[in-house]
């Protein structure tokens, strides 16, 4: 019997080991996310037929989760300032699904206006009669220098990404607390859990809402059916960099740069998807090596600090040049 046991940790865990760090190296979610994909529900079946309110839903991921949601038979509201490209989302998702013309519900909305919020909600419910999801996905990101950055733009980023989720989150919550039932979802960043230049404002909008969701979630232990999730992507193909804040609030900015290195919308979302339809409270997703960050942060934090002052240290200088600072990041910049 002993000589089993030792057998066991002489051989099977250490081949458990080196099994978990190849599987790592192909793969884009976290561990627990990845299981999911593999054996857990699928989206397709889950979330048929619920209700979906998407924030920011006009472009990027918003818009994905839109098309994918579409494709999975949920009826949606789209949200967002620009009712025009709503109406152009809402378009595709009748044409990509089969979902019908009242399934689709466009509701122009501001984060900025919190007054409104409590008005919208209300339509948001009437509308189908409930809200099954809520997805927290609007916001913009900042592309600038602290000691060059008025406090304007941090109080902007702060007022948007982080006010105004919780403004409308409080406001679908109590709804959800009657049904004893409802997923609330909040897109946050590789950023809400590590630390990166050129985004001071935006990691910190970004910690806030980590802090703010964990803590809700503690008390919300009496509604076993209400789920809080919250999703950290690395970088995605997404029109979020085009309007990122700068040194000033209407400032804008001068290159977005190259996304060639960045993980695709559709994986994400279909990433995303998988997590809500197996209720994942925390979603890691990046490809490699923006995943491995993930873990040298949550595990390693010196080696992280060494990791992220050398890179670090690049993408400012690189930004400094006017060169291309978000690809620069792990990948080597090409100068003429």
């Amino acid at each position: 019997m002993d000589g089993c046991v030792w057998w066991i940790l002489w051989y099977f865990i250490p081949l458990c080991l080196l099994f978990h760090l190849l599987c790592f190296v192909f793969i884009d979610a976290d561990f627990t996310l990845t299981r999911a994909n593999l054996l857990g529900s699928k989206p397709e079946r889950r979330l048929k037929g619920l209700v979906v309110w998407i924030t920011g839903a006009s472009s990027g991921i918003g818009e994905e989760l839109a098309y994918q949601l579409a494709r999975c038979g949920c009826r949606l509201i789209l949200s967002a300032r620009r009712q025009d490209e709503l109406n152009r989302v809402k378009r595709q998702c009748l044409e990509c699904s089969d979902l019908q013309e009242q399934s689709v519900f466009v509701l122009p909305l501001d984060l900025l206006e919190r007054s409104s919020h409590e008005e919208k909600a209300r339509a948001a419910i009437e509308h189908f009669g409930l809200i099954d999801i809520l997805i927290n996905n609007g916001g913009r990101t900042q592309r600038s220098l602290c000691i060059d950055t008025s406090v304007d733009v941090y109080q902007a980023l702060m007022e948007l990404n982080f006010l105004g989720t919780v403004s409308i989150t409080k406001q679908v919550l109590p709804h959800m607390t009657q049904r004893r039932a409802g997923s609330i979802v909040t897109v946050s960043s590789v950023v809400g859990l590590a630390a990166a230049p050129l985004g001071t404002g935006y990691a910190a909008t970004k910690h806030a809402l980590q802090g703010f969701f964990n803590s809700l979630r503690t008390e919300l232990t009496d509604f076993p059916n209400i789920h809080i999730s919250t999703v950290c992507p690395g970088p995605v193909v997404s029109k979020i960099v085009q309007n990122a804040f700068t040194e000033e609030v209407d400032k804008p900015l001068a290159s977005a740069g190259s996304q060639e290195h960045k993980m695709a919308t559709s994986r994400c979302v279909r990433l995303m998807l998988v997590g809500i339809a197996n209720n994942i409270k925390e979603m890691w997703i990046a490809q490699q090596p923006f995943l491995l960050f993930y873990y040298l942060w949550q595990y390693t934090p010196t080696l992280a600090w060494c990791v992220t002052n050398i890179l670090g240290r690049k993408r400012v200088q690189n930004f400094k040049s006017g060169l291309d600072a978000d690809s620069s990041y792990f990948t080597k910049t090409k100068t003429s």
